[in-house]
């Protein structure tokens, strides 16, 4: 990584509030060129609060905008950080027309051409996407970062019409607690305690909301520009990794959004910025690539990006399983369409006589961290586990290797014998010692097999034949190794499990595996500049004297019980160069008996304190979030405690019952 110091503009960077219309006051910090010309704005636009969380990541790249002739801008949603205002429902309409007002605030700035790009990762990439939707006219250019066109079936809530549990719980946990922190009373003076507990008054956790809507409703739609991709008439740089969930939305952004107007890239990557050198590598100069993104939009200089191909991707080669890779090896390659004319659809006839498939209910636990951010444990290990609580399929690679790209995508001829049930499917390579390296993998809700909008219970005893895509990848098969089809009823805790479920029989006659085979080409002329960064923020990192296991499988083999906990290391203690002192704790457990669909549940417990010693400020938050089941319900438990001083200010407790049904 190169950290820069030198740029073509000198910069200054203000705090300053934006008014809304109805009179609210955003929370924002700019960053601006020394310069008498005006400039076009980047915003970033995000709940995870400038002053502290993202700050770190803040000062690595908005100052390198700014730097290159930028107002690059980074603004608090509202309820969230310094921002006032109460929190909301993700991505809900009032952000999205809160975002729309500071775009046009922007533009409408002394300093501003007139001409604003947004971009962001994760949340910031997905509501970049939802408010180019809505059209705000200053808006021309997006660069959206590990995010997703479908709210429902490509993000943290369900896949495949199942709810994907490992995430729909922690991240609904994950968002009490964070939307649980008290504004800075160094930014926000004595206000900070007025509203910090009005506040916790109308906090109400995202769960809730989730849970109630198991199938593809009105709820699912609102912000899911995959509704209307017309609507779209900025500008998009979509970005995705392979080992990234929303690595997708990439393949369907270049396919339906205008080519003249659209470019795709999908590296190696988990979910994080290509330029962090954070495993799986290599790192690129994406901050160099995303300018001229800005520069041919923004400023209308032609660069030569859109003279690049419409999609470019990364092509893995064979890997040995493990859990993180420094860098994988591969290359990238080329296409000028989507779906590329180069990828031919190749099926592979599954053989054998009709097979039981009825796992036992821990199977998934070797899945790996649905969101990988590049630390020690989060990829999947060897999969010969996973493979024997499933039914396997394998396919010799003849003399030249198979290179896929894109969505492989499996047809099963099952009888189902219960009204509800659960495919899984995964892709794996297999090495000639056995080492089984799970490449990507797709999951089914039988109920969902018409339609993610509807429950279609399975008739007993009936037999059809459903099909399902699996998750994007680039990836090369070499010869001596096997394909090889993996087929679960269970995966736990990415999925679920359904009540009275119990597995299916799967006939090969009439099912298959289809792989986006691509011809082996070598694209030289693909090159990226090397990582380089603004200087980082001076931000101490206290180690932890006692670090927990990232992920660590418990078996209690008299009961039939595993337990997985999981610390997913977000940041632990940090100390800022103001000052502030900010701790985090996270822990998540999953726990199932392996042959009882009904004893699933999961909790999350979460512990935050914000402290400044030159304020005696010491603030404090507690939370505990718990799913569990029974035949007819979810059952959640939300409690929430925040601390003053010691002090307890406000606590909370929310008990509900949701109905299951689809989930």
């Amino acid at each position: 990584m190169h950290v820069r110091t030198d740029f073509p503009y000198v910069t200054t960077r203000e705090d300053v509030t934006i008014p809304l219309a109805d009179g609210t006051h955003l929370y924002a910090r700019i960053w601006r060129p020394v310069t008498d010309e005006p400039v076009p704005a980047l915003l970033e636009y995000l709940p995870y609060r400038l002053s502290d969380w993202t700050a770190p990541r803040d000062s690595q790249r908005h100052p390198w905008y700014a730097g290159h002739g930028y107002a690059s801008v980074r603004v608090d949603v509202r309820g969230h950080g310094n921002s006032e205002g109460l929190p909301g429902d993700e991505y809900d309409a009032q952000e999205l027309s809160d975002g729309v007002e500071v775009v046009n605030w922007l533009a409408e700035q002394s300093w501003c051409t007139g001409r604003v790009g947004m971009f962001g990762i994760s949340w910031g990439g997905f509501n970049s996407l939802q408010i180019a939707a809505l059209a705000p006219e200053p808006l021309k250019a997006v660069v959206t970062v590990c995010s997703a066109d479908d709210r429902y079936d490509n993000d943290v809530h369900y896949t495949g019409g199942s709810v994907l549990a490992v995430d729909m719980h922690a991240w609904a946990a994950t968002m009490l607690a964070f939307v649980s922190r008290p504004p800075d009373p160094a930014q926000v003076g004595d206000a900070w305690k007025d509203m910090w507990l009005k506040r916790l008054d109308a906090v109400d956790p995202f769960i809730h909301t989730w849970l109630s809507h198991q199938t593809r409703d009105d709820y699912w739609r609102h912000g899911s520009v995959c509704e209307d991709y017309s609507k779209i008439d900025a500008a998009v740089l979509a970005v995705g990794g392979w080992h990234d969930p929303y690595r997708d939305t990439v393949l369907r952004l270049v396919e339906h959004l205008d080519p003249a107007k659209v470019r795709g890239l999908i590296g190696p990557w988990s979910h994080q910025y290509p330029d962090r050198g954070l495993p799986p590598g290599p790192a690129i100069g994406f901050l160099q690539e995303t300018l001229r993104w800005w520069d041919q939009h923004l400023k209308e200089e032609p660069t030569g990006i859109m003279d690049e191909p419409l999609l470019r991707s990364w092509i893995s080669e064979s890997h040995p399983p493990a859990t993180a890779y420094p860098e994988l090896p591969g290359r990238w390659v080329a296409d000028a369409a989507w779906p590329s004319p180069l990828v031919t659809p190749v099926t592979y006839g599954l053989r054998g006589t009709p097979v039981v498939v009825d796992s036992p209910m821990h199977t998934g636990l070797d899945a790996g961290r649905f969101f990988p951010f590049g630390n020690d444990s989060d990829l999947p290990p060897d999969q010969r586990d996973e493979d024997a609580r499933s039914a396997c399929f394998d396919f010799p690679v003849p003399q030249a290797p198979i290179e896929i790209l894109g969505r492989a995508k499996v047809r099963l001829r099952l009888t189902v014998d219960v009204p509800r049930g659960q495919a899984i499917a995964r892709l794996c390579d297999v090495a000639p010692d056995g080492s089984s390296t799970l490449v990507t993998r797709g999951v089914l809700n039988l109920s969902a097999r018409h339609g993610r909008d509807r429950v279609d219970a399975w008739t007993p005893g009936a037999t059809e034949t459903v099909e399902f895509e699996l998750n994007g990848i680039g990836h090369t098969f070499p010869p001596g190794h096997r394909v090889r089809l993996s087929v679960s009823s269970a995966y736990w805790p990415w999925i679920w499990p359904q009540a009275g479920s119990a597995g299916f029989v799967l006939d090969p006659a009439g099912s298959e595996l289809e792989l986006p085979v691509r011809p082996h080409t070598e694209f030289p002329d693909i090159r990226f500049e090397e990582p380089e960064q603004s200087a980082p923020l001076d931000v101490e990192f206290p180690a932890d004297p006692d670090p927990r296991p990232e992920r660590l499988v418990v078996r209690d083999v008299a009961k039939g019980e595993w337990k997985l906990e999981v610390d997913p290391r977000y940041g632990g203690t940090r100390i800022y160069p103001d000052g502030l002192e900010f701790t985090e704790d996270a822990l998540e457990t999953y726990t199932i008996d392996e042959r009882d669909p009904l004893s699933a549940r999961t909790r999350s417990d979460w512990t935050i304190r914000l402290r400044r010693p030159e304020r005696a400020w010491d603030t404090e938050i507690t939370t505990r979030s718990e799913i569990t089941c029974d035949a007819a319900d979810f059952l959640t438990l939300n409690e929430v405690t925040c601390k003053d001083g010691g002090e307890v200010v406000f606590h909370r407790v929310w008990e509900r019952r949701i109905p299951r049904t689809a989930g």
